[in-house]
């Protein structure tokens, strides 16, 4: 135990984050040797702050899961906050990492970096080759700022700062709110909601024709792990010369529509299913090329109706204590 690294995992009451302490612990990890702060007891949106923690704390690996994230609607209704606070936690956590001597820190993405046409499946080499969807991009810029962030203190200063780009991501933890979560807990909660109000039909935003990715967040934990682990010359002869991250996804898709006929299915709904085509679709598909992270010996394991199921349980279990 004593010769474990110690672990900074920001922003552990996430999803994503929660879903890595559960991981680290499953695998062994001493719990003192895993270090949380909550947003009250840290704010990593004030440089100084972030600094003092680095100092006090001395962490020896940092997983950089902190994010402010939302769906389509949150997105369009608050720009300005989705790529402030998510440039400057990932600027002050990567920089105090480096100024405190952390060489070894993974920051995680989203799939929001690729352009909006770009060729399915998405490719890592795909980065900045076209405009982004309008409808995130200032969140998808501030994740690509954190890319070159990375990528550019491993340049300057020989640090091991490797990044993660993952795709849509559900599980428990998750955002459930009707309106600013993304699409999958948004419809989950919704279709509970009919079920218990007996309600003839729930209606869902756009066609139900765009083409989505999802990854149960278990899965995205076990890839951060195994990336980090990664011998840094595997590692940087997997993603050099012209890569800097790798995608984490399922490798595979499907419509809106059918996610919403599992969920359904799920919960338990009979009524009718109703697009309404007044609203954004966003990009038309959007599917991750996970050849590289398979080539260095990560494969998911959890099925979409599986997930989905567990999810489900997970909500109807935590009901009362939900994130938003």
């Amino acid at each position: 135990m004593h010769n474990q690294p110690n672990i900074f995992v920001a922003g552990h009451r996430g999803m994503v984050g929660s879903a890595l302490i559960r991981a680290l612990l499953a695998r062994g990890h001493d719990p003192a040797r895993i270090v949380t702060r909550s947003r009250a007891e840290l704010d990593l949106l004030n440089p100084a702050a972030v600094d003092d923690f680095f100092a006090q704390n001395r962490p020896d690996q940092v997983y950089l899961a902190a994010a402010k994230v939302g769906g389509i609607h949150a997105n369009n209704s608050y720009p300005a906050d989705f790529i402030y606070d998510n440039l400057m936690v990932a600027a002050n956590i990567i920089h105090a990492a480096h100024l405190h001597d952390v060489q070894k820190l993974l920051f995680l993405g989203s799939s929001c970096i690729y352009p909006r046409h770009a060729a399915q499946p998405l490719r890592e080499d795909a980065l900045m080759t076209g405009p982004l969807e309008p409808t995130n991009e200032p969140y998808g810029i501030a994740k690509i700022a954190g890319i070159k962030l990375c990528e550019s203190y491993n340049r300057q200063h020989g640090r091991d700062y490797r990044s993660v780009m993952p795709t849509n991501l559900y599980g428990p933890n998750d955002n459930f709110h009707p309106q600013n979560s993304h699409v999958l807990p948004a419809l989950l909660r919704r279709f509970h909601e009919a079920v218990r109000q007996h309600l003839p039909e729930v209606v869902i935003w756009g066609s139900g024709t765009p083409m989505r990715e999802f990854l149960h967040v278990d899965d995205m934990a076990e890839a951060c792990i195994h990336v980090m682990e990664l011998p840094e010359t595997a590692y940087r002869e997997a993603t050099q010369p012209m890569l800097s991250h790798i995608n984490i996804g399922s490798g595979r898709d499907c419509t809106i529509r059918a996610l919403a006929e599992t969920i359904a299915r799920v919960t338990g709904f009979q009524g009718r299913l109703t697009f309404d085509d007044t609203k954004p679709d966003g990009t038309p598909r959007k599917v991750l090329d996970i050849g590289l992270i398979r080539s260095l010996g990560w494969s998911p394991r959890i099925p979409l109706e599986e997930g989905i199921r567990d999810t489900y349980r997970w909500f109807l279990d935590n009901q009362d204590t939900l994130r938003a």
